[in-house]
């Protein structure tokens, strides 16, 4: 089998390849039997990752994935079996921009969620989709795994030329999901999950386990609420309020004062850590970094990383740090090979994923990606029904999903009014003044 993974130079590409030494100690594994191929435009970033890559293989007992690298799109496409696409355009930089324009007119500064996520999408959405047309060209009968943010935006603009041979992944909800069943004792294998919304924006309605919903008893129990990341963040007694428990993402809707203000006044924003960060790791190891040092230094690089996720929003709701619990979400590279295994080996399991919307979620449209679990096999994935949405989760999943749409009329159409109409819209923007501000700083920078 062979993985192509796109941004073979990003920095959690090794999670991706720890995950695949692990599933190659089954022998009946697809890691075992994987060829990995990595795509980037940077040869340094590359050769950075390749070398962590093979420290990697050489701490782990038995086989481990062939990797190869290339800075060809076409010869990394050609004749693949799955896709993982985890591009960012514009890299860091253009991440820092995106935080730093908004911020300037008093708007949230964020990746994928408000006006930076808007512009976000405006610039990945052209290559993304030119990257599905190169699949469908030379690797038609190949899967593509979309975890490039924004992700339900990027994976319902590839789908519209890959249908359902696109999958959109992210790690927030099966984060969610199993610090939740520790919450209430259960064995996170163990439970189904009543999940459903968009990237970045869904709530978890139901725990079940042994054929009883264990949320009533979980929001009965404030010290249990609080003692995992959400319930931090949030608080018992908006969840309470709510009767379900919100993806982390969904503290700057609720809670967008206090966000807003741990942003404007962190010392930096988070695109700027990651980008001196990582600044710093790429330039060790172009340094050279010694006999095991390209491990050791990724390794540290990414322990930090984790540690600091979400910093502003756990200042905004009383200062706090990550505990080892919160810090164990599963993992997007896990999340990945699942999926991978089920299709590869028709090995039927359920997911949250970002998948066209069909008729499982009353409300929205049968092609919109949603993010709800599903049932995967090696014919795909496939939504499981929701039944019907609380009216404000469904007015917010509407609205974003207009957001979104513009977004993609405007990249596609190079279209500057649908590019206005997605920013104004966005409900985290409160001025049609600001947005179009905004678009203009981004559009002459």
């Amino acid at each position: 089998m062979r993985l192509t993974v796109l941004g073979g130079g990003g920095f959690r590409v090794p999670l991706v390849h720890r995950a695949l030494l692990d599933d190659a100690q089954d022998p009946g594994s697809t890691g075992r039997r994987t060829e990995l191929v990595l795509h980037d435009t940077d040869p340094g970033r590359l050769a950075a990752i390749s070398a962590v890559l093979a420290e990697q293989a050489d701490r782990r007992p038995g086989p481990a994935p062939a990797v190869r690298t290339t800075t060809d799109l076409d010869e990394a496409l050609a004749g693949t079996d799955f896709v993982f696409s985890a591009i960012r355009v514009g890299g860091l930089a253009g991440r820092v921009r995106d935080e730093q324009l908004p911020l300037a007119e008093g708007l949230l500064g964020q990746e994928t969620v408000g006006a930076g996520g808007v512009l976000y999408g405006l610039r990945t959405v052209p290559v993304a989709t030119h990257i599905a047309e190169r699949v469908a060209a030379l690797a038609p009968q190949a899967w593509v795994i979309n975890f490039t943010n924004p992700a339900g935006m990027v994976t319902e603009a590839m789908s519209r030329v890959l249908g359902d041979r696109v999958i959109g992944i992210c790690d927030s909800p099966v984060g969610l999901c199993r610090r939740a069943a520790r919450a209430v004792g259960a064995d996170p294998d163990r439970a189904d999950y009543d999940y459903v919304g968009l990237n970045h924006l869904g709530w978890l309605r139901r725990i079940v386990v042994d054929g009883t919903d264990r949320m009533p008893a979980l929001l009965d129990d404030a010290a249990a609420l609080e003692s995992f990341e959400e319930g931090k963040l949030f608080g018992a007694e908006w969840l309470r309020a709510l009767g379900a428990l919100p993806n982390e993402y969904l503290h700057y809707y609720y809670h967008h004062r206090e966000a807003l203000g741990a942003i404007r006044e962190a010392d930096a924003t988070r695109g700027e850590f990651l980008a001196r960060q990582q600044e710093g790791f790429y330039a060790k190891l172009a340094g050279g970094a010694g006999t095991g040092g390209a491990f050791q230094a990724w390794d540290a690089t990414r322990r930090e990383r984790e540690e600091t996720y979400m910093a502003e929003s756990r200042e905004a709701s009383g200062g706090w740090q990550r505990d080892s619990c919160d810090l164990d979400g599963g993992g997007y590279d896990r999340v990945a090979l699942a999926l991978m295994r089920a299709i590869a080996r028709n090995e039927r399991t359920t997911l949250i994923l970002n998948v066209r919307n069909r008729h499982a979620v009353p409300g929205i449209d049968a092609d919109a990606v949603v993010e709800v679990p599903c049932l995967v096999d090696a014919g795909g994935a496939r939504p499981l029904a929701t039944g019907p949405v609380a009216p404000d989760q469904l007015g917010l999943m509407l609205q974003l999903k207009a957001v979104e749409r513009s977004t993609i009329e405007a990249a596609a159409d190079n279209s500057p009014r649908a590019a206005l109409r997605a920013l104004a819209l966005h409900p985290l923007v409160d001025s049609v003044h600001a947005a179009r501000r905004v678009l203009e700083a981004a559009t002459h920078r």
